[in-house]
């Protein structure tokens, strides 16, 4: 196995993610392109010790966006990983303000 490290990149905090948070006890990390579900589930467990019941995972596309002079560039496709946790685990994660 890779280090958890390499696989879990960060986590997204978004308004959809907090409502995750509170509501089923899933959070939502970005992580490596090539990371499977069962790779995800071990790093999650042995960086945040808490106990996985389940990892969905999707790939998000990058978009096509403008950059200088009107000449148009892809963004990177990146991969992200909806973790739902046991029922009395929690992960704190913080913002950075």
């Amino acid at each position: 196995m890779k280090d958890p490290r390499l696989i879990i990149k960060k986590a997204l905090l978004s308004e959809k993610g907090s409502l995750l948070k509170e509501k089923e006890n899933k959070y939502i990390f970005v992580v490596d392109k090539s990371a499977n579900k069962i790779e995800i589930k071990k790093a999650i467990e042995i960086l945040f010790k808490v106990k996985v019941k389940d990892v969905k995972t999707m790939v998000n596309h990058g978009k096509i966006k403008k950059v200088r002079f009107g000449l148009e560039g892809p963004k990177p496709d990146w991969k992200k990983a909806i973790v739902r946790l046991e029922k009395d685990n929690s992960i704190e994660i913080f913002e950075a303000v």
